[in-house]
């Protein structure tokens, strides 16, 4: 018996050797700490400024902050690298240099990476891997869709690093014939986190269930998690790192590492007159102590966070007094964990997690008037349905490079219908560029359309800068033809409802006009009622509402298809047309008035 339990693991051990062997042959190799740009998403210094590649401070910290602030930083939680690839196969390879931090967190979650996979809807899908630890820890993610339905393109993946372990070197495999493109670091201001170990992850089961990385998933942005096991405490040579990055919000949730701290109330208003005084406009968010779950039947460490609790709402109440704006609380009840969400009554299960992540959202998007919905079309998403055409991302900083050179009068929002008719930035194809130029051109309309919109991508977009830093005249809003085969009228309107009040949050000075949904083939009777409830909709949100579409439309109210090239996108006559209905309603510019010496 004993010598067939030698040979099978001899042979099971001599095969994952011969596989590994395999599959390094078989693939192609990247590593991001080698890339060309920026990839490695989730650090606030890079290149010449760190010490290791993984790192989350600078290296000059090291010379200020305590060794265990230090040490802990170059943990890579919270980090995460971006590629595109179409494959069915991926494995990552890589060294860490560390231990296993808690006994009660399983080691994928301390010393683990984890895959998830986006489709061309915005969504985010968790990838099974097959692990192995050893010296070199290897994961294998199998039997992967390479595409979805809409291109042949691949899919966006984001890989997320260990959260209690330091990276020593990584690379990303592909079968060889597959290309894998690495994605550039996002541009948008990150939301940044200063905490303890509960923000540096402490007890996800893997790295996406840290609730950091699920908040970013929420959100949609790029999160910097600057938090220390044990060791977030508010120190002034934290801080003054926290200050020196370009943040959408900060985030302060310290009070775990503080309980037993006499001075939290000073800490609390320093850190925070601190942070003001570098950076006097960006929203910080200060967070209570979330509690203990054993804290019903425990006195003592009930106490523990009640105590710390009041001090916080002491030192917030101070601040606000003294007038500093954009400063904001997230109150214990808010987080409100259940008694199952804690591994130890102190650090969270991944329903912890996710209860923590939920309370998060919850408040940031009341705090950067971000609204999300119960129904799609008011939840807001990316897309990458029209990558066999343009990548939708790219056209997205694009459109927000030219709005800080060319600020734009007037404003169009849409799809392909207007995407693909004319204007800068040019479309990859355009079936109506002369009436463009001729009509909407000298009133300085900025085409904003993008193909196979829905309106819930249009709000994430209004969500991500595409409204920000000028003054409009007009914003023009045309969307929801591609909502039609997904939802119904009621929440169609909703969505339009929803994306209307986002626009006047952002141009408040702005005359909205939201244009009825286009006719088009067999779907003419529907938006005839539609259109009415849109009207209506309209009137109550008291904004301008208009249908140049009828004009597409024959006495028999179907479609008139010489007017199209598909039943549903104009061909360039149904522009001229539809141009000559929509220019009176878009906002002519102010009359430049002469000074009287000028006309004498």
């Amino acid at each position: 018996m004993k010598k067939w339990l030698l040979f099978v693991c001899l042979f099971v051990s001599l095969h994952g050797v011969a596989v590994l062997a395999q599959t390094s042959a078989d693939f192609v190799w990247w590593n991001p700490a080698q890339s060309d740009f920026p990839v490695i998403e989730g650090q606030a210094w890079r290149g010449k400024d760190i010490l290791s590649p993984y790192d989350r401070l600078p290296a000059e910290a090291g010379k200020s902050v305590r060794k265990a602030v230090w040490d802990l930083s170059r943990n890579a939680a919270g980090l995460m690298i971006r590629f595109r690839a179409s494959t069915d196969r991926i494995t990552v390879r890589y060294v860490v240099k560390g231990k296993q931090s808690m006994p009660h967190m399983p080691a994928t979650g301390v010393s683990g990476v984890d895959l998830y996979a986006g489709n061309s809807d915005g969504d985010w899908l968790w990838c099974n891997g097959k692990y192995a630890f050893g010296d070199t820890i290897q994961y294998q993610f199998a039997n992967l869709e390479p595409n979805d339905a809409y291109h042949q393109k691949g899919r966006e993946y984001r890989l997320y690093l260990p959260l209690y372990n330091s990276v020593q070197w990584l690379e990303i495999g592909v079968p060889k014939g597959v290309t894998l493109t690495p994605l550039p670091v996002r541009v948008d201001k990150p939301i940044v986190v200063y905490g303890t170990s509960i923000a540096q992850g402490g007890c996800a089961s893997r790295a996406g269930m840290a609730w950091t990385s699920i908040l970013g998933r929420k959100m949609d942005r790029p999160l910097i998690n600057l938090a220390f096991s044990g060791n977030g405490r508010l120190e002034k040579e934290v801080v003054d790192r926290v200050a020196q990055i370009e943040a959408k919000i900060y985030v302060l949730d310290c009070l775990p590492n503080l309980v037993s701290n006499t001075d939290v109330y000073t800490l609390i208003v320093d850190a925070v007159r601190n942070l003001r005084s570098k950076q006097p406009t960006t929203p910080i968010l200060l967070v209570e102590h979330a509690g203990y779950t054993d804290g019903g039947v425990s006195p003592l460490r009930r106490k523990y966070y009640t105590d710390v609790n009041e001090v916080m709402r002491k030192a917030f109440t101070q601040l606000k007094g003294e007038g500093i704006d954009q400063l904001y609380l997230l109150p214990k009840s808010q987080i409100n964990l259940d008694s199952d969400a804690m591994v130890d009554g102190t650090h969270p299960s991944d329903l912890g997690m996710q209860q923590y992540a939920e309370a998060y959202e919850r408040s940031l998007r009341r705090i950067l008037n971000e609204p999300s919905g119960t129904v799609s079309t008011t939840k807001p998403r990316t897309q990458s349905r029209d990558s066999r055409i343009y990548d939708w991302q790219t056209r997205h900083h694009e459109i927000l490079a030219r709005l800080k050179t060319h600020p734009p009068r007037i404003v169009y929002l849409g799809n392909s219908i207007t995407h693909y008719w004319g204007g800068e930035s040019i479309a990859p194809r355009a079936a109506g560029a002369d009436s463009w130029k001729t009509g909407l051109e000298p009133l300085g309309v900025q085409n904003m359309g993008y193909g196979w919109d829905r309106i819930e991508n249009v709000l994430w977009r209004v969500y991500h800068g595409e409204l920000d830093g000028y003054s409009a005249a007009q914003v023009v809003l045309m969307i929801g033809t591609n909502n039609l085969q997904h939802n119904s009228d009621a929440e169609i309107t909703a969505g339009l409802k929803f994306l209307v009040q986002a626009i006047k949050v952002r141009q408040p000075t702005a005359d909205i006009l939201l244009i009825g949904i286009l006719p088009r083939r067999n779907e003419e009777k529907r938006l005839t009622v539609l259109n009415e409830e849109l009207a209506q909709m309209a009137g109550e949100a008291n904004i301008h509402f208009a249908q140049p579409g009828l004009v597409f439309l024959k006495p028999d109210g179907k479609i008139d298809e010489a007017l199209f090239s598909d039943g549903l996108h104009p061909n360039a006559e149904g522009y001229r047309q539809f141009a000559a209905k929509l220019q009176p309603l878009l906002k002519a510019p102010e009359p430049v008035l002469k000074s009287k010496k000028a006309s004498r």
